[in-house]
């Protein structure tokens, strides 16, 4: 599993990256390549300068994790990164349910993981289209960034 995961996740060769970012701007401003992606839709990006960022789409965070892509591939073959960055325990859980997405395709939320009634949500994961849930989720990130963890929001969904 681990290196099928590991294949998998550095096949981006065919995925958009500004596509991917458009929704993202306000988070990740600076231009940037793509190096990997995770079954949930988490981007890890290469910067100018080389660094390497993890863009996690479920909580709407920025973060460096490697100096170098060199330094996130070796760090990407060790357990602790492939748990880390990769969620390898919940990627293989949902493939033993059948969410198996492909190449364009990441396992979304119903109900996003930031909201903390996602956890109430029976049969909350599924096979989603890799742009649109990360656009989504960028566009949402976006719009509640200003308020506090906890905080009481309503959603109103417009056509």
């Amino acid at each position: 599993m681990a290196d099928d995961l590991i294949d998998q996740v550095l096949r981006v060769d065919a995925l958009v990256v500004d596509r991917l970012l458009a929704d993202w701007c306000w988070l990740c401003p600076e231009p940037v390549s793509l190096v990997a992606r995770n079954t949930f839709g988490d981007l890890f990006l290469v910067s100018a300068e080389g660094r390497v960022l993890w863009l996690q789409v479920a909580t709407g965070e920025l973060a460096e994790v490697a100096a170098s892509q060199s330094q996130f591939l070796d760090l990407l073959n060790q357990n602790k990164g492939r748990e880390a960055w990769l969620a390898e325990t919940d990627a293989k859980a949902a493939a033993e349910r059948g969410l198996l997405p492909s190449a364009a395709q990441c396992v979304g939320f119903k109900v996003p993981l930031v909201f903390s009634q996602s956890g109430e949500v029976a049969d909350n994961a599924y096979v989603a289209d890799l742009y649109e849930q990360v656009s989504f989720l960028g566009d949402l990130h976006r719009q509640i960034s200003g308020f506090p963890d906890g905080a009481s929001i309503q959603l109103r969904v417009k056509r």
